[in-house]
């Protein structure tokens, strides 16, 4: 399914139904008084997260949404009924802001969770309604008021616990892979992720979700690379790990290649840039990785940073990584 965060989307409340001009007509009641029903309530626009949605595809391929016109009233005191109401699913994570003001109409975080976004309606009043001492024969009714109008942005932020950053080809995907039930492509070249990937980690009785973000290049900030697109999906996490080659051909020192990334999260938000972050040397399976992530570890302790030593691919030091990834997050 193709991965789509961002769309706009027009909806249409329904109108609210007529109410009815209508009087008594039996044959024994020669003066009936006034007898028309109200007029229906117009349906409203319901948004739904739905827990097994990644995507706003669905909404983006509607475009258009309406809500149905409630019916209008009718004689014998007879309401009409309300228009049925237009539900749409979309994923959790989702924020909906109105195009026109830039205004957050919902931040929908938990499944199931709703909002209505455009009310119906309401019904307009049938003439009994109108009956007075002194207007004993109204003939007038209300017509049903208009359905709210509105154009929407939609914009999807992947709820996950933990985000993975790192460059190109730093292992980003062969860990998630080797961790979680995710299955991205994986190839030795760079940009192989084009969406981000979500999954799912069981360690030891415990669960957290792990999202994969596409890989950074200096410059992000500014639009440059795959990256800033999907930033945003790891704004919400409660903590960072940022997976590093010590061997990457485009930088001659590890640190270099650490501090690119570092300077991209801080650009974009700080509070990105604030998040705890665990560090991970990658590949050590190969000899003149794990002797450079020795002495590159060292340099990065002294700065504070808790840093870990695997192999994604031989799926070596992954359940220390885990197990502090676990007790970080019970904080």
């Amino acid at each position: 399914m193709k991965f789509i965060d961002e769309t706009k989307i027009e909806i249409f409340a329904g109108d609210g139904g007529n109410g009815c001009v209508s009087f008594r007509r039996e044959k024994y009641v020669p003066h009936g008084g006034p007898n028309g029903g109200d007029g229906g309530r117009g349906g409203s626009v319901i948004f739904k997260a739905a827990g097994g949605l990644t995507t706003l595809l669905d909404a983006r391929l509607r475009r258009h949404i309406r809500a149905a016109k409630g019916g209008n009233g009718m004689g014998s005191q007879m309401n009409g009924r309300a228009g049925i109401d237009a539900v749409l699913e979309v994923p959790i994570g989702t924020i909906i802001k109105d195009d026109a003001t830039g205004e957050v109409l919902a931040d929908l975080t938990i499944h199931s969770g709703e909002v209505v976004v455009a009310k119906g309606g309401r019904g307009g009043l049938g003439n009994m309604n109108f009956k007075s001492s002194i207007n004993q024969a109204p003939r007038k009714a209300q017509k049903g008021e208009a359905g709210e109008h509105r154009m929407l942005h939609l914009e999807l932020k992947l709820l996950a616990d933990v985000g993975l950053v790192g460059l190109p080809n730093a292992g980003k995907s062969t860990l998630i892979t080797a961790i979680s039930n995710a299955r991205p492509k994986i190839a030795d070249y760079p940009f192989t992720t084009k969406v981000p990937n979500l999954g799912v980690v069981r360690h030891k009785e415990k669960s957290f979700t792990v999202a994969d973000i596409p890989g950074l290049i200096e410059g992000a900030h500014k639009g440059l690379g795959l990256g800033i697109q999907f930033l945003r999906h790891i704004e919400r996490t409660r903590e960072v790990v940022h997976i590093i080659d010590v061997l990457d051909p485009n930088y001659s020192e590890p640190m270099k290649a650490y501090d690119a990334i570092r300077h991209e999260l801080k650009t974009y938000s700080q509070k990105l840039a604030d998040l705890p972050e665990l560090v991970v040397l990658n590949k050590i399976d190969i000899p003149e990785v794990k002797a450079r992530a020795v002495k590159f570890k060292k340099e990065l302790e002294k700065r504070g940073k808790k840093i870990f030593l695997i192999s994604a691919a031989g799926r070596v030091g992954l359940p220390p990584l885990l197990d502090k990834i676990i007790e970080e997050l019970k904080r």
